[in-house]
């Protein structure tokens, strides 16, 4: 073939369009691939609600609507999955809050998400922990991060959020953006301010806070990549003095920049292990 024919600058472009509910589709599977980092599975009934929402047969009201009516059908029968009724809520609650136009950068706000999402699961949803705590982790060989003080979350929280507020994302270039949101999610999740869900609450946050400042985010990295989003989290805040272990916050980077930049780092749980815990 000559150069004539190899021409193609005469064809018209063809205007690709996505199909109809695919951004509603992005955000149930966050949502629903967020419930990964506390191993739950929706349920086959969620399943179907969600397919209806998305073609836009159902509002996401009437999805909780029949959630409830689901629920307490299965209650009175005695066969509840206590599991699968917090993925179900917690999944569909999260959908509802991406579609609420809302966000402030404060602790307030982030006790309102923490009850948002889990108002119809935990009697203390919105409420910050009394007691201290650890949890065994299986890339530290059950080890633990040092968590917040529990006499000290909200001041903790503001003293994070204070510096946050002092920052303007517009004058920094997408490397800069990225470093700053890996930290300020990181020190975030350290405090650990609620009894459970404090991953999936941040994760929410965070996108939130994203949106606002009028970055995309890609909802995909969520839903596969939710157990090494908290690997993550763990690893950026884990040190030991004794065998001069650091926090690494690469690993958040690296999916940081995925999420924002559509950079495709490989990101494995196992590469997060301490080997020197083992």
């Amino acid at each position: 073939m000559d150069e004539k024919e190899l021409d193609s600058s005469i064809r018209e472009y063809i205007e690709e369009t996505k199909p109809t509910g695919y951004i509603k589709q992005q955000e149930w599977d966050m949502a629903i691939g967020l419930q990964e980092v506390d191993n739950l599975k929706p349920s086959k009934y969620l399943e179907k609600l969600v397919n209806d929402n998305v073609e836009g047969n159902l509002t996401i009201e009437e999805v909780i609507s029949q959630l409830n009516s689901y629920y307490s059908e299965k209650d009175k029968k005695q066969e509840l999955n206590k599991t699968e009724l917090e993925c179900d809520f917690v999944s569909t609650r999260i959908v509802e809050l991406l579609s609420i136009d809302n966000f402030e950068l404060s602790v307030d706000y982030l006790q309102y998400i923490h009850k948002y999402l889990f108002q119809d699961v935990y009697e203390f949803a919105g409420e910050f922990r009394k007691v201290d705590f650890s949890k065994h982790e299986k890339i530290l060989n059950n080890d633990s991060v040092a968590y917040g003080d529990s006499r000290t979350l909200k001041e903790s929280l503001e003293y994070d959020i204070s510096l946050e507020l002092e920052k303007n994302y517009k004058d920094m270039n997408i490397v800069e953006v990225i470093e700053n949101i890996t930290k300020f999610s990181s020190s975030i999740w350290q405090v650990h301010p609620f009894r459970e869900g404090n991953t999936r609450t941040t994760a929410v946050f965070i996108e939130k806070y994203l949106i606002s400042l009028g970055y995309n985010v890609d909802n995909t990295l969520f839903k596969e990549k939710s157990v090494y989003f908290r690997n993550a989290l763990v690893r950026s805040n884990y040190f030991n003095n004794y065998l001069n272990i650091k926090e690494d916050n690469s690993y958040l980077v690296k999916f940081y920049e995925n999420l924002l930049l559509g950079k495709n780092n490989n990101l494995h749980s196992s590469d997060l292990i301490v080997k020197e815990l083992f």
